[in-house]
């Protein structure tokens, strides 16, 4: 099974961004590994695996914001479909730059 965890910190203050940056090292700590920006994915062998991985990130959640566990399986996991687009960017990156000072 998989557990997917996202979270919504506010990060105003330096004392929220030091709560966000802990709060991340903690999962990447654990066994988690980024899928999104603060969606967060790990691979769990039993509920019982998973009771306890929820449990460590209950006693580990910082005082503020919204944090979401959900669990799926390895069936439900493998139909997620990566739909990807072309991003544009205003930065040339050719030969063709030209800087007159």
């Amino acid at each position: 099974m998989r557990m997917i965890v996202f979270f919504d910190l506010p990060v105003e203050t330096a004392a929220e961004r030091r709560d966000y940056a802990k709060f991340r090292k903690f999962l990447i700590k654990n066994g988690f590994m980024m899928m999104q920006e603060s969606v967060y994915c790990k691979l769990l062998l039993n509920q019982t695996a998973a009771d306890a991985a929820a449990e460590k990130i209950r006693n580990n959640k910082p005082g503020k914001g919204l944090i979401q566990i959900l669990l799926i399986t390895e069936k439900q996991y493998s139909k997620i479909e990566f739909v990807l687009g072309s991003g544009s960017s205003d930065i040339i990156n050719s030969d063709e730059r030209f800087v007159e000072l």
